[in-house]
């Protein structure tokens, strides 16, 4: 046996089951697929805003999720 051939030994039993199956390519066929995060029931709008640097100093001062808080007051400033 080569060197090469020693690395590509791996010493496991070949007990996984064979995907390419029909039983098992039926499964996959009909598996849904779910990519990325659940969208949620109402989204944020992405948007670009200029605030004084003071404010956002601010709201940064008190610590992470200054985002959501600068959100909860303008809806607050907006009455909703």
């Amino acid at each position: 046996m080569s060197e090469n051939e020693k690395h590509t030994q791996t010493g496991f039993d070949d007990d996984a089951p064979d995907l390419s199956a029909p039983d098992w390519s039926d499964k996959f066929a009909s598996a849904t697929v779910q990519r990325g995060r659940p969208k949620a029931d109402v989204t944020k709008v992405s948007t670009t805003i200029r605030l004084d640097a003071d404010i956002i100093a601010a709201f940064k001062a008190e610590g992470s999720g200054w985002q959501s808080r600068i959100n909860d007051a303008l809806r607050k400033v907006a009455g909703l």
